[in-house]
């Protein structure tokens, strides 16, 4: 990314610039306030929906190829995999898991694959593009979904619909009415009750996105800095560039996985609660 000058020549960006450059949305429009619903970050619904497609296929082709022989190596790696959430299901969630574990496997691959392209180097994508002379087309894109608030809110915001959907399952229309009302302090307390169990299900939705968020922000953040680094061009900045990179790459593989499995592991938790009455 070169910005231009007052005289048209064009001159390489300032450590700040090419932050924020690497840090803007390729979106439908100028975000006014920190909440506008008419702006949609377009790479951050195309990469979320696109790793969503990668990892059904995985799942499916898992799945069509199954054999109830000696598994091969992908296989084992899945059955190894849906064994360990399945697992983790039977330990929180009393009841019916015929669904639950499955979308909890889908969680997991979903959010681990989004979070993953953060190993993609920072420049790539924009490199392809001017490669390809189509930079104007794309002046931002960020292809992290899970660096996004606006990725993590959304999927947390399906785990709160999966919520309310079991809790009325589970106890009726009725019953979840009545503990909205009447859980904890009793039906003689029903308007603090609402408002703190309106209140329980916001913060559990925000928390679970923004958490998500926090790391791989942090994350994408470091990755930045780093490859400023070695865009010192002293061998201070260059050598620095090659160990930190490598350790924080090496360290960041653990915490790209660790946030998948936290992720699952507190929509497996919030979807026991659903399944239990206060």
């Amino acid at each position: 990314m070169a910005t231009p000058t007052v005289d048209g020549a064009a001159h390489a960006p300032t450590a700040s610039e090419y932050i924020r450059h690497h840090l803007g949305h390729l979106s439908t429009g100028h975000q006014n306030g920190p909440v506008d619903f008419s702006v949609i970050n377009l790479d951050t619904v195309f990469w979320s929906v696109a790793m969503g497609l990668l990892g059904s296929f995985i799942l499916w082709s898992a799945a069509r190829k199954a054999t109830a022989g000696v598994p091969g190596r992908f296989q084992a790696a899945v059955e190894m995999l849906f064994e360990m959430v399945d697992d983790q299901a039977k330990s929180i969630v009393h009841g019916d898991r015929s669904f639950i574990a499955p979308a909890a496997l889908t969680v997991f691959v979903w959010v681990a694959l989004m979070n993953c392209l953060d190993f993609l180097p920072v420049d790539m994508f924009s490199s392809a593009f001017a490669a390809l002379g189509v930079e104007h087309l794309f002046p931002y894109h960020r292809v992290v979904p899970t660096a996004d608030i606006n990725g993590t809110i959304g999927i947390s915001l399906g785990v709160l619909v999966l919520m309310i959907y079991y809790g009325i399952k589970i106890k009726g229309f009725g019953g979840w009415i009545h503990e909205l009302l009447a859980a904890p302090f009793g039906i003689w307390m029903a308007p603090f009750n609402l408002l703190l169990n309106i209140i329980e299900y916001a913060a559990k939705m925000v928390s679970l996105g923004m958490r998500l968020f926090g790391n791989m922000f942090a994350g994408e953040l470091l990755f930045l800095l780093i490859a400023l680094l070695g865009a010192s061009a002293t061998a201070f900045g260059v050598v620095g560039h090659i160990i930190a990179g490598s350790i924080w790459a090496i360290f960041h593989i653990l915490i790209v996985f660790l946030q998948a499995f936290i992720f699952m592991m507190l929509t497996l938790v919030y979807l026991g609660q659903a399944h239990e009455g206060h």
